[in-house]
Protein backbone atom coordinates (compact mmCIF):
# COMPACT_ATOMS: atom_id res chain seq x y z
CA UNK A 1 0.00 0.00 0.00
CA UNK A 2 2.30 2.86 -1.21
CA UNK A 3 5.93 3.30 -2.14
CA UNK A 4 8.64 1.21 -0.56
CA UNK A 5 11.79 3.17 -1.49
CA UNK A 6 14.95 2.81 0.62
CA UNK A 7 15.80 5.84 2.78
CA UNK A 8 18.38 8.19 1.16
CA UNK A 9 20.26 10.59 3.48
CA UNK A 10 20.10 14.25 2.52
CA UNK A 11 23.88 14.44 2.10
CA UNK A 12 23.77 11.56 -0.40
CA UNK A 13 20.86 13.15 -2.26
CA UNK A 14 22.81 16.44 -2.63
CA UNK A 15 25.86 14.59 -3.95
CA UNK A 16 23.76 12.79 -6.57
CA UNK A 17 22.00 15.99 -7.62
CA UNK A 18 25.29 17.85 -7.93
CA UNK A 19 26.62 15.16 -10.24
CA UNK A 20 23.54 15.47 -12.45
CA UNK A 21 24.17 19.23 -12.64
CA UNK A 22 27.64 18.74 -14.08
CA UNK A 23 29.79 18.20 -11.01
CA UNK A 24 32.14 15.33 -10.39
CA UNK A 25 30.55 11.94 -9.84
CA UNK A 26 30.44 11.11 -6.18
CA UNK A 27 32.42 8.36 -4.60
CA UNK A 28 30.46 5.14 -4.51
CA UNK A 29 28.63 4.87 -1.22
CA UNK A 30 29.83 2.35 1.29
CA UNK A 31 27.83 -0.86 1.16
CA UNK A 32 25.05 -1.14 3.66
CA UNK A 33 25.74 -3.46 6.57
CA UNK A 34 24.06 -6.84 6.19
CA UNK A 35 20.45 -6.75 7.32
CA UNK A 36 19.54 -9.12 10.08
CA UNK A 37 16.10 -10.69 10.15
CA UNK A 38 14.16 -10.01 13.32
CA UNK A 39 12.77 -13.28 14.51
CA UNK A 40 9.88 -13.41 16.96
CA UNK A 41 10.87 -14.68 20.35
CA UNK A 42 9.41 -18.05 21.35
CA UNK A 43 7.32 -16.30 23.98
CA UNK A 44 5.81 -13.79 21.50
CA UNK A 45 2.08 -14.46 21.04
CA UNK A 46 1.01 -15.55 17.57
CA UNK A 47 -1.23 -13.24 15.55
CA UNK A 48 -4.39 -15.17 14.64
CA UNK A 49 -5.78 -14.84 11.15
CA UNK A 50 -8.72 -16.32 9.22
CA UNK A 51 -8.79 -16.33 5.43
CA UNK A 52 -12.48 -16.37 4.43
CA UNK A 53 -12.36 -15.86 0.65
CA UNK A 54 -10.32 -18.54 -1.07
CA UNK A 55 -10.58 -20.24 -4.46
CA UNK A 56 -9.04 -23.63 -5.09
CA UNK A 57 -8.36 -25.37 -8.39
CA UNK A 58 -12.01 -26.44 -8.27
CA UNK A 59 -12.83 -22.89 -9.34
CA UNK A 60 -12.09 -24.08 -12.86
CA UNK A 61 -9.27 -22.11 -14.52
CA UNK A 62 -9.51 -19.46 -11.80
CA UNK A 63 -7.86 -21.04 -8.77
CA UNK A 64 -4.33 -22.35 -9.18
CA UNK A 65 -3.85 -24.39 -5.98
CA UNK A 66 -5.40 -27.67 -4.94
CA UNK A 67 -7.32 -27.75 -1.64
CA UNK A 68 -4.47 -29.76 -0.15
CA UNK A 69 -1.90 -27.14 -1.18
CA UNK A 70 -4.00 -24.37 0.34
CA UNK A 71 -4.35 -26.28 3.62
CA UNK A 72 -0.63 -27.04 3.77
CA UNK A 73 0.31 -23.39 3.18
CA UNK A 74 -2.26 -22.17 5.68
CA UNK A 75 -0.73 -24.48 8.29
CA UNK A 76 2.79 -23.31 7.44
CA UNK A 77 1.73 -19.69 7.89
CA UNK A 78 -0.01 -20.45 11.18
CA UNK A 79 -3.52 -19.52 10.07
CA UNK A 80 -6.26 -20.29 12.55
CA UNK A 81 -9.12 -20.66 10.04
CA UNK A 82 -9.41 -21.24 6.30
CA UNK A 83 -12.54 -21.08 4.15
CA UNK A 84 -13.00 -22.57 0.73
CA UNK A 85 -15.31 -20.51 -1.51
CA UNK A 86 -15.16 -21.90 -5.01
CA UNK A 87 -17.35 -20.68 -7.85
CA UNK A 88 -20.86 -22.16 -8.00
CA UNK A 89 -20.02 -25.52 -6.48
CA UNK A 90 -18.79 -27.46 -3.48
CA UNK A 91 -16.56 -29.76 -5.53
CA UNK A 92 -13.39 -29.08 -3.54
CA UNK A 93 -14.96 -29.49 -0.10
CA UNK A 94 -14.16 -33.22 0.41
CA UNK A 95 -10.46 -32.80 -0.42
CA UNK A 96 -10.32 -29.63 1.67
CA UNK A 97 -11.88 -31.36 4.67
CA UNK A 98 -9.70 -34.45 4.30
CA UNK A 99 -6.52 -32.35 4.16
CA UNK A 100 -7.57 -30.46 7.30
CA UNK A 101 -8.38 -33.77 9.03
CA UNK A 102 -4.89 -35.09 8.21
CA UNK A 103 -3.44 -31.96 9.79
CA UNK A 104 -5.46 -32.64 12.93
CA UNK A 105 -4.13 -36.18 13.06
CA UNK A 106 -0.61 -34.72 12.92
CA UNK A 107 -1.35 -32.38 15.82
CA UNK A 108 -2.05 -29.13 13.92
CA UNK A 109 -5.51 -27.65 14.10
CA UNK A 110 -6.94 -25.62 11.22
CA UNK A 111 -10.56 -24.57 11.52
CA UNK A 112 -12.59 -25.11 8.33
CA UNK A 113 -15.29 -22.86 6.89
CA UNK A 114 -17.39 -23.80 3.86
CA UNK A 115 -18.88 -21.40 1.35
CA UNK A 116 -19.17 -20.49 -2.31
CA UNK A 117 -19.01 -17.51 -4.62
CA UNK A 118 -22.20 -17.43 -6.69
CA UNK A 119 -22.13 -16.04 -10.24
CA UNK A 120 -25.26 -13.95 -10.85
CA UNK A 121 -26.72 -12.63 -14.12
CA UNK A 122 -24.41 -14.53 -16.46
CA UNK A 123 -25.43 -13.95 -20.10
CA UNK A 124 -23.39 -16.98 -21.23
CA UNK A 125 -20.73 -19.42 -20.05
CA UNK A 126 -17.68 -17.83 -18.44
CA UNK A 127 -15.02 -19.09 -20.84
CA UNK A 128 -13.76 -17.39 -23.98
CA UNK A 129 -13.64 -13.83 -22.60
CA UNK A 130 -10.89 -12.17 -20.54
CA UNK A 131 -13.29 -10.64 -18.03
CA UNK A 132 -16.61 -12.50 -17.76
CA UNK A 133 -19.73 -10.46 -17.13
CA UNK A 134 -22.06 -10.91 -14.20
CA UNK A 135 -21.88 -10.24 -10.50
CA UNK A 136 -20.52 -12.33 -7.62
CA UNK A 137 -22.15 -13.04 -4.27
CA UNK A 138 -19.90 -14.55 -1.60
CA UNK A 139 -21.73 -16.76 0.92
CA UNK A 140 -20.31 -18.50 3.99
CA UNK A 141 -22.30 -21.21 5.76
CA UNK A 142 -22.69 -20.52 9.47
CA UNK A 143 -23.42 -24.18 10.26
CA UNK A 144 -24.37 -27.54 8.75
CA UNK A 145 -27.88 -26.30 7.99
CA UNK A 146 -26.43 -23.34 6.10
CA UNK A 147 -24.19 -25.71 4.13
CA UNK A 148 -27.22 -27.81 3.13
CA UNK A 149 -29.18 -24.72 2.08
CA UNK A 150 -26.26 -23.42 0.04
CA UNK A 151 -25.86 -26.77 -1.73
CA UNK A 152 -29.57 -26.76 -2.55
CA UNK A 153 -29.58 -23.32 -4.19
CA UNK A 154 -26.42 -24.10 -6.17
CA UNK A 155 -27.89 -27.40 -7.42
CA UNK A 156 -31.11 -25.66 -8.45
CA UNK A 157 -29.15 -22.97 -10.31
CA UNK A 158 -27.00 -25.50 -12.16
CA UNK A 159 -30.11 -27.41 -13.25
CA UNK A 160 -31.89 -24.22 -14.29
CA UNK A 161 -28.96 -23.03 -16.38
CA UNK A 162 -29.08 -25.79 -18.95
CA UNK A 163 -25.53 -24.89 -20.01
CA UNK A 164 -22.24 -25.85 -18.42
CA UNK A 165 -20.60 -22.90 -16.74
CA UNK A 166 -23.78 -20.81 -16.61
CA UNK A 167 -25.85 -21.40 -13.48
CA UNK A 168 -29.04 -19.37 -13.21
CA UNK A 169 -29.91 -18.20 -9.71
CA UNK A 170 -33.34 -17.06 -8.64
CA UNK A 171 -32.44 -13.98 -6.59
CA UNK A 172 -35.78 -14.08 -4.82
CA UNK A 173 -35.21 -17.70 -3.88
CA UNK A 174 -31.76 -16.82 -2.54
CA UNK A 175 -33.31 -14.22 -0.25
CA UNK A 176 -35.72 -16.79 1.11
CA UNK A 177 -33.24 -19.66 1.37
CA UNK A 178 -30.75 -18.40 3.93
CA UNK A 179 -32.92 -18.59 7.08
CA UNK A 180 -30.19 -16.85 9.05
CA UNK A 181 -27.72 -19.66 8.34
CA UNK A 182 -25.51 -17.69 5.92
CA UNK A 183 -23.10 -14.79 6.16
CA UNK A 184 -23.05 -12.73 2.96
CA UNK A 185 -19.89 -10.76 2.19
CA UNK A 186 -19.83 -7.88 -0.29
CA UNK A 187 -17.05 -9.72 -2.12
CA UNK A 188 -14.45 -8.82 -4.72
CA UNK A 189 -14.60 -6.15 -7.45
CA UNK A 190 -17.47 -8.10 -9.03
CA UNK A 191 -19.51 -8.03 -5.85
CA UNK A 192 -22.56 -5.77 -6.14
CA UNK A 193 -21.31 -3.13 -3.69
CA UNK A 194 -17.68 -2.73 -4.92
CA UNK A 195 -18.87 -2.90 -8.55
CA UNK A 196 -21.40 -0.11 -7.98
CA UNK A 197 -18.73 1.93 -6.22
CA UNK A 198 -16.31 1.55 -9.14
CA UNK A 199 -18.83 2.06 -11.93
CA UNK A 200 -21.04 4.72 -10.43
CA UNK A 201 -20.73 6.42 -7.05
CA UNK A 202 -20.76 5.91 -3.29
CA UNK A 203 -24.50 6.55 -3.47
CA UNK A 204 -24.98 3.59 -5.82
CA UNK A 205 -22.84 1.40 -3.55
CA UNK A 206 -24.96 2.53 -0.58
CA UNK A 207 -28.11 1.43 -2.37
CA UNK A 208 -26.60 -1.97 -3.22
CA UNK A 209 -25.55 -2.47 0.39
CA UNK A 210 -29.08 -1.61 1.50
CA UNK A 211 -30.50 -4.11 -0.98
CA UNK A 212 -28.26 -6.87 0.42
CA UNK A 213 -29.22 -6.14 4.02
CA UNK A 214 -32.89 -6.09 3.04
CA UNK A 215 -32.57 -9.45 1.28
CA UNK A 216 -30.47 -11.32 3.84
CA UNK A 217 -30.92 -9.42 7.07
CA UNK A 218 -28.79 -6.68 8.57
CA UNK A 219 -27.01 -9.09 10.90
CA UNK A 220 -26.10 -11.48 8.06
CA UNK A 221 -24.27 -9.04 5.75
CA UNK A 222 -20.68 -7.85 6.17
CA UNK A 223 -18.55 -5.51 4.09
CA UNK A 224 -15.37 -7.13 2.75
CA UNK A 225 -12.09 -5.25 2.32
CA UNK A 226 -9.25 -6.65 0.24
CA UNK A 227 -6.04 -5.28 -1.20
CA UNK A 228 -3.74 -6.62 -3.92
CA UNK A 229 -1.43 -3.59 -4.17
CA UNK A 230 -3.46 -2.26 -7.08
CA UNK A 231 -3.99 1.47 -7.70
CA UNK A 232 -7.09 2.62 -5.88
CA UNK A 233 -7.11 -0.14 -3.26
CA UNK A 234 -6.80 2.25 -0.34
CA UNK A 235 -9.41 4.65 -1.65
CA UNK A 236 -11.88 1.84 -2.33
CA UNK A 237 -11.35 0.20 1.05
CA UNK A 238 -11.70 3.55 2.84
CA UNK A 239 -15.02 4.20 1.12
CA UNK A 240 -16.28 0.68 1.83
CA UNK A 241 -15.34 1.01 5.50
CA UNK A 242 -17.20 4.34 5.70
CA UNK A 243 -20.29 2.83 4.05
CA UNK A 244 -20.20 -0.04 6.55
CA UNK A 245 -19.98 2.41 9.45
CA UNK A 246 -22.93 4.42 8.12
CA UNK A 247 -24.99 1.25 7.63
CA UNK A 248 -23.84 -0.16 10.97
CA UNK A 249 -22.76 -3.49 9.44
CA UNK A 250 -19.61 -5.42 10.27
CA UNK A 251 -16.37 -5.16 8.33
CA UNK A 252 -13.99 -8.05 7.59
CA UNK A 253 -10.92 -8.37 5.39
CA UNK A 254 -9.85 -11.13 3.02
CA UNK A 255 -7.05 -11.87 0.63
CA UNK A 256 -9.42 -12.89 -2.18
CA UNK A 257 -7.02 -15.81 -2.58
CA UNK A 258 -6.57 -17.61 -5.91
CA UNK A 259 -3.33 -19.49 -5.22
CA UNK A 260 -1.48 -20.70 -2.18
CA UNK A 261 1.93 -19.02 -2.49
CA UNK A 262 3.64 -16.35 -4.65
CA UNK A 263 5.38 -19.03 -6.73
CA UNK A 264 2.00 -19.99 -8.24
CA UNK A 265 1.27 -16.52 -9.66
CA UNK A 266 2.60 -17.46 -13.12
CA UNK A 267 0.43 -20.57 -13.16
CA UNK A 268 -2.61 -18.45 -12.29
CA UNK A 269 -1.83 -16.15 -15.22
CA UNK A 270 -1.57 -19.10 -17.59
CA UNK A 271 -4.91 -20.46 -16.37
CA UNK A 272 -6.54 -17.07 -16.92
CA UNK A 273 -5.26 -17.05 -20.49
CA UNK A 274 -6.59 -20.56 -21.10
CA UNK A 275 -9.98 -19.55 -19.69
CA UNK A 276 -10.08 -16.55 -22.03
CA UNK A 277 -8.73 -18.59 -24.97
CA UNK A 278 -6.05 -15.98 -25.58
CA UNK A 279 -2.29 -15.87 -25.46
CA UNK A 280 -0.51 -14.46 -22.44
CA UNK A 281 0.57 -11.50 -24.58
CA UNK A 282 -3.05 -10.75 -25.49
CA UNK A 283 -4.03 -11.06 -21.83
CA UNK A 284 -1.43 -8.58 -20.65
CA UNK A 285 -3.87 -5.75 -20.00
CA UNK A 286 -6.38 -8.02 -18.28
CA UNK A 287 -4.08 -9.71 -15.79
CA UNK A 288 -3.61 -8.47 -12.23
CA UNK A 289 -0.91 -5.83 -11.92
CA UNK A 290 0.74 -7.78 -9.12
CA UNK A 291 0.53 -11.50 -8.39
CA UNK A 292 -0.62 -10.98 -4.82
CA UNK A 293 -3.70 -13.21 -4.52
CA UNK A 294 -1.98 -15.66 -2.17
CA UNK A 295 -2.37 -16.67 1.47
CA UNK A 296 -0.83 -14.37 4.05
CA UNK A 297 0.13 -14.81 7.68
CA UNK A 298 -1.44 -13.15 10.68
CA UNK A 299 1.43 -10.69 11.27
CA UNK A 300 1.38 -9.57 7.63
CA UNK A 301 -2.38 -9.03 7.68
CA UNK A 302 -2.09 -7.16 10.98
CA UNK A 303 0.35 -4.76 9.32
CA UNK A 304 -1.89 -4.31 6.30
CA UNK A 305 -4.97 -3.63 8.41
CA UNK A 306 -3.46 -1.12 10.80
CA UNK A 307 -5.54 1.66 9.25
CA UNK A 308 -8.76 -0.28 9.96
CA UNK A 309 -8.84 -0.90 13.73
CA UNK A 310 -10.81 -3.96 14.78
CA UNK A 311 -11.14 -5.48 11.30
CA UNK A 312 -8.54 -8.20 11.87
CA UNK A 313 -10.19 -9.20 15.15
CA UNK A 314 -13.67 -9.22 13.58
CA UNK A 315 -12.43 -11.40 10.71
CA UNK A 316 -10.93 -13.92 13.12
CA UNK A 317 -14.12 -13.90 15.18
CA UNK A 318 -16.28 -14.54 12.10
CA UNK A 319 -14.03 -17.46 11.15
CA UNK A 320 -14.57 -18.99 14.57
CA UNK A 321 -18.33 -18.43 14.38
CA UNK A 322 -18.63 -20.19 11.01
CA UNK A 323 -16.13 -23.01 11.56
CA UNK A 324 -17.33 -26.59 11.82
CA UNK A 325 -16.05 -30.01 10.92
CA UNK A 326 -17.02 -31.71 7.67
CA UNK A 327 -18.11 -34.79 9.62
CA UNK A 328 -20.98 -32.70 10.97
CA UNK A 329 -22.44 -32.31 7.46
CA UNK A 330 -22.02 -35.90 6.29
CA UNK A 331 -25.58 -36.97 5.50
CA UNK A 332 -27.17 -39.89 7.30
CA UNK A 333 -28.58 -42.51 5.00
CA UNK A 334 -32.35 -42.89 5.03
CA UNK A 335 -33.75 -46.08 6.52
CA UNK A 336 -33.77 -49.00 4.14
CA UNK A 337 -37.13 -50.26 2.86
CA UNK A 338 -38.19 -52.96 5.33
CA UNK A 339 -41.50 -54.90 5.58
CA UNK A 340 -43.39 -54.87 8.87
CA UNK A 341 -41.90 -57.18 11.49
CA UNK A 342 -38.34 -56.94 10.13
CA UNK A 343 -35.24 -54.98 10.97
CA UNK A 344 -32.85 -53.91 8.23
CA UNK A 345 -30.51 -56.74 9.18
CA UNK A 346 -33.20 -59.45 9.29
CA UNK A 347 -34.70 -58.30 5.99
CA UNK A 348 -31.31 -58.30 4.25
CA UNK A 349 -30.74 -61.87 5.50
CA UNK A 350 -34.15 -62.95 4.21
CA UNK A 351 -33.56 -61.23 0.87
CA UNK A 352 -30.22 -63.01 0.47
CA UNK A 353 -31.74 -66.35 1.50
CA UNK A 354 -34.45 -65.97 -1.13
CA UNK A 355 -32.21 -64.88 -4.00
CA UNK A 356 -28.91 -66.73 -3.42
CA UNK A 357 -30.18 -70.15 -4.63
CA UNK A 358 -30.75 -68.69 -8.11
CA UNK A 359 -27.07 -67.76 -8.19
CA UNK A 360 -25.44 -70.62 -6.29
CA UNK A 361 -27.98 -73.42 -6.04
CA UNK A 362 -29.54 -74.64 -2.76
CA UNK A 363 -27.51 -74.23 0.47
CA UNK A 364 -27.00 -77.97 0.90
CA UNK A 365 -25.88 -78.51 -2.69
CA UNK A 366 -24.17 -75.30 -3.81
CA UNK A 367 -22.73 -75.22 -7.29
CA UNK A 368 -19.79 -73.17 -6.00
CA UNK A 369 -17.99 -74.62 -2.95
CA UNK A 370 -17.78 -72.17 -0.05
CA UNK A 371 -20.35 -69.72 -1.46
CA UNK A 372 -22.74 -69.83 1.50
CA UNK A 373 -19.91 -69.69 4.03
CA UNK A 374 -18.67 -66.53 2.30
CA UNK A 375 -22.18 -65.03 2.32
CA UNK A 376 -22.55 -65.73 6.04
CA UNK A 377 -19.18 -64.11 6.80
CA UNK A 378 -20.06 -61.03 4.76
CA UNK A 379 -23.45 -60.64 6.44
CA UNK A 380 -21.78 -60.70 9.86
CA UNK A 381 -19.39 -57.91 8.84
CA UNK A 382 -22.20 -55.88 7.25
CA UNK A 383 -24.28 -56.12 10.41
CA UNK A 384 -21.41 -55.32 12.75
CA UNK A 385 -20.62 -52.17 10.78
CA UNK A 386 -24.28 -51.12 10.62
CA UNK A 387 -24.68 -51.14 6.83
CA UNK A 388 -27.64 -53.48 6.09
CA UNK A 389 -29.80 -50.46 5.22
CA UNK A 390 -27.24 -49.25 2.70
CA UNK A 391 -27.37 -52.56 0.83
CA UNK A 392 -31.19 -52.47 0.91
CA UNK A 393 -31.28 -48.96 -0.59
CA UNK A 394 -28.96 -49.94 -3.44
CA UNK A 395 -30.96 -53.11 -4.02
CA UNK A 396 -34.18 -51.07 -4.19
CA UNK A 397 -32.62 -48.87 -6.90
CA UNK A 398 -31.54 -51.91 -8.91
CA UNK A 399 -34.95 -53.51 -8.50
CA UNK A 400 -36.69 -50.33 -9.66
CA UNK A 401 -34.50 -50.23 -12.78
CA UNK A 402 -35.33 -53.87 -13.54
CA UNK A 403 -39.07 -53.20 -13.15
CA UNK A 404 -38.87 -50.21 -15.52
CA UNK A 405 -36.60 -52.01 -18.00
CA UNK A 406 -33.76 -49.52 -17.40
CA UNK A 407 -30.28 -50.87 -18.00
CA UNK A 408 -28.43 -50.92 -14.66
CA UNK A 409 -25.18 -52.60 -13.65
CA UNK A 410 -23.23 -52.63 -10.39
CA UNK A 411 -19.48 -52.41 -10.83
CA UNK A 412 -16.19 -51.61 -9.14
CA UNK A 413 -15.16 -53.10 -5.81
CA UNK A 414 -18.77 -54.15 -5.15
CA UNK A 415 -18.06 -57.02 -7.53
CA UNK A 416 -15.96 -58.52 -4.70
CA UNK A 417 -19.07 -59.09 -2.56
CA UNK A 418 -21.00 -62.37 -2.64
CA UNK A 419 -23.96 -60.58 -0.98
CA UNK A 420 -24.08 -58.03 -3.81
CA UNK A 421 -23.95 -60.85 -6.33
CA UNK A 422 -26.60 -62.89 -4.51
CA UNK A 423 -29.21 -60.08 -4.46
CA UNK A 424 -28.54 -58.99 -8.05
CA UNK A 425 -26.60 -55.76 -7.55
CA UNK A 426 -23.60 -57.17 -9.47
CA UNK A 427 -23.29 -59.97 -12.03
CA UNK A 428 -19.80 -61.33 -11.40
CA UNK A 429 -19.44 -64.29 -9.04
CA UNK A 430 -16.67 -63.29 -6.61
CA UNK A 431 -16.45 -66.72 -5.00
CA UNK A 432 -15.71 -68.54 -8.26
CA UNK A 433 -13.14 -65.90 -9.19
CA UNK A 434 -11.54 -65.84 -5.73
CA UNK A 435 -12.06 -62.07 -5.29
CA UNK A 436 -11.16 -60.48 -1.96
CA UNK A 437 -14.18 -59.15 -0.05
CA UNK A 438 -11.96 -56.94 2.15
CA UNK A 439 -11.13 -54.83 -0.89
CA UNK A 440 -14.80 -53.82 -0.81
CA UNK A 441 -15.59 -53.76 2.91
CA UNK A 442 -13.62 -54.37 6.08
CA UNK A 443 -13.75 -53.39 9.72
CA UNK A 444 -10.55 -51.41 9.31
CA UNK A 445 -12.20 -48.81 7.04
CA UNK A 446 -14.42 -45.85 7.89
CA UNK A 447 -17.72 -45.12 6.16
CA UNK A 448 -20.01 -47.16 3.97
CA UNK A 449 -18.64 -49.27 1.12
CA UNK A 450 -18.57 -47.86 -2.37
CA UNK A 451 -21.25 -49.47 -4.57
CA UNK A 452 -21.15 -47.94 -8.05
CA UNK A 453 -24.17 -48.31 -10.31
CA UNK A 454 -24.02 -47.63 -14.04
CA UNK A 455 -27.47 -46.61 -15.30
CA UNK A 456 -28.15 -45.87 -18.95
CA UNK A 457 -27.75 -42.12 -19.42
CA UNK A 458 -30.99 -41.50 -21.29
CA UNK A 459 -33.18 -42.75 -18.42
CA UNK A 460 -31.26 -41.85 -15.28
Amino acid sequence: MGWDNPPVPWRELRRRMAWRAGGEPPDPPAPDPPRRLKLASPSAPATPWAELHCHSSYSFLDGAATPGELVAEAARLGLETLAITDHDGMYGVPQFAQAAARLRDEGTRLRTVFGAELSLDLPSAQTGVPDPEGRHLLILARDAEGYARLCAVISAAQLAGGEKGRPVYDVGALAGAHGGHWVVLTGCRKGPVPAALAADSPGAAWRELGRLTEMFGHENVMVELNCHHDPGDDERNDLLARLAALADVGVVATGNVHFAAPAQARLAQALAAIRARRSLADMDGWLAAAGTSYLRSGPEMAARLRRYPGVLERTVALGRECAFDFRVIAPDLPDGPVPAGHTEASWLRELVAGKAPARYGPPGDARVPGAYQQIARELEVIERLGFPGYFLIVHAIVEFCEDKNILCQGRGSAANSAVCYAIGITNVDPVSHHLLFERFLSEGRDGPPDIDLDIEHRRR
